[in-house]
């Protein structure tokens, strides 16, 4: 979790959170109001205390962490006065932390042998990753729970498979290109930089940025296609066209981000050039305001491109009587980023769990959730499909949690 990113897991409760089943009968909508009520004073003492063990344990108490960490984010994100619950196995999750350990050793001594060696393992990593993301979407929301009934989650196995689709494509097109290379061609490092070679790369990495929207909207429909809460199920409205038009905004947020960046420090050179004649001090300042402008640049992208999906994802999630309706502002975001990488600078790091508190709070208070569901009604009418989601634990891989 970052401070740019921190509330990744109330807003996955929050998608949770909307799929309410539908009632037996259908009241007028209202507003089912969404909000975090942590404090960074309380998340500082789970955090430190966290951060102390991993250490100790050379990494081993994570999963542990982990579940202090959902339990407190998931606990106070509030719906419609009622808080989330988190559920899960710090045991089961040591499971998932294993497997994913192994498999990361398995890549890096293979990488040892040969590149080609490491590139295959790569590759098969790659090829579990779509069933781990299905048993890990299980493992969350089969351990999330509202008023004391869980969620579920219906995606199949082959499902996650196809939305990973466009992950494989560049991968199998790269292995494809290393098998018919000349024999010897990665011998001697001229021949490792030959023009054949840095062409190929050029090609597979604008291949890799052209269907990168493509996999974000893959993934993003399996996500939300699927999250259950006893009979009602979500759905997904967005268009991928959505995703590729809202890339090509962010990449011109960036071009113009580089732009400035390159304007500031040129102006700075000349500005320094001529403050040097004053004193070396003045060239210093000069330096150090082009530094400051280049951060509050680049500080924009992110929390622009987090805005803009958070909005196109929550705007475009439905079930059969829930909208959600996202408003976060950039400019919020923007400046709730600069003060948090400040005060963190300032406070040498001390300052994070105040950051991730602040930026979840920001986040979720700019959903909201239109109901056509009595959540009395709806509680009363799950029945036997109460049970229903645990059993999605027991999927494939035991309902690992890898870290999602």
């Amino acid at each position: 979790m970052s401070p740019d990113y921190p509330d990744k897991e109330p807003l996955a409760l929050a998608d949770s959170a909307s799929t309410f089943a539908p009632a037996a009968t259908v009241v007028a909508p209202r507003t089912l109001v969404i909000e975090f009520t942590g404090s960074g004073s309380e998340y500082f003492r789970i955090w430190i205390v966290n951060l102390l063990l991993i250490v100790v344990t050379l990494g081993l108490y994570f999963p542990w962490a982990k579940v202090r960490r959902l339990r407190y984010f998931y606990g106070n994100t509030v719906v419609d006065g009622d808080p989330l619950g988190f559920h899960g196995s710090a045991w089961t999750m040591f499971k998932g932390f294993v497997v994913v350990a192994v498999f990361m050793g398995l890549y890096s001594l293979a990488g040892h042998f040969s590149q080609g060696a490491g590139f295959v393992a790569f590759l098969v990593i790659a090829g579990l990753w779509p069933a781990l993301l299905k048993a890990a979407m299980q493992f969350r929301m089969a351990n999330t729970s509202w008023r004391g009934l869980r969620f579920g989650f219906s995606g199949s196995t082959a499902e996650a498979y196809r939305a990973c689709l466009p992950l494989f494509v560049p991968g199998l097109l790269l292995l494809g290109l290393m098998l018919l290379a000349p024999a010897g061609q990665g011998q001697g490092p001229t021949q490792q930089t030959s023009p054949q070679w840095l062409g190929v790369f050029v090609l597979v990495i604008l291949f890799t940025v052209t269907i990168a929207p493509w996999l974000m909207w893959n993934l993003k429909s399996f996500q939300h296609r699927h999250y259950r809460f006893s009979s009602e199920t979500t759905r997904f409205t967005v268009l991928a066209k959505s995703y590729y038009w809202l890339s090509l905004k962010i990449l011109g947020v960036a071009v113009l981000a580089y732009v400035f960046l390159i304007i500031a420090f040129v102006g700075a050179g000349l500005m320094a050039s001529v403050a040097t004649s004053k004193g070396p001090m003045a060239g210093i300042l000069m330096g150090t305001a082009a530094v400051f402008l280049s951060i509050v640049a680049f500080s924009a992208i992110k929390p622009y491109a987090v805005t803009r999906f958070q909005n196109l994802i929550w705007n475009g999630t439905e079930s059969e009587n829930l909208q959600f309706e996202s408003n976060l502002a950039v400019r919020s975001m923007v400046g709730l980023t600069l003060k948090n990488w400040f005060l963190i600078l300032l406070t040498l790091g001390l300052y994070w769990p105040a950051a991730a508190v602040a930026m979840a709070r920001l986040r979720l208070a700019a959903v909201q959730v239109s109901s056509r569901v009595s959540p009395e009604n709806l509680l009363a009418s799950s029945g036997s499909l109460a049970g229903q989601a645990i059993g999605d634990a027991s999927g494939d891989f035991l309902g690992f949690d890898i870290g999602l």
